[in-house]
């Protein structure tokens, strides 16, 4: 194996090293589908297929990871869907 070679593989382990957080929206029996649509559009910027499709999962499965990244991006946006009345966890 090259120099190069062994060094761009020790890159490529370091970037898959980088913790990715996730939100992930847990089920309640609370707020209807409308509410969690409308509440993932504004904050996670999801589209409306994405936000259906994940209020789908969320009900049939019980939860659904909605957004995905670094730990700064995502504690906001959790907070405010705690704020909304939703039940997410930042993992």
């Amino acid at each position: 194996m090259s120099t190069k070679e062994k060094n761009q593989e020790e890159v490529s382990v370091l970037e898959q090293e980088t913790f990715q957080h996730e939100i992930v929206l847990h089920n309640d029996d609370v707020n209807t589908f409308d509410h969690v649509i409308d509440s993932l559009i504004n904050v996670c910027e999801h589209t409306l297929e994405q936000a259906e499709q994940c209020a789908t999962l969320v009900h049939y499965k019980g939860k659904c990871t909605v957004k995905s990244g670094e730990y700064k991006d995502l504690e906001p946006r959790c907070s405010k869907l705690l704020q909304l009345g939703l039940s997410a966890e930042l993992v």
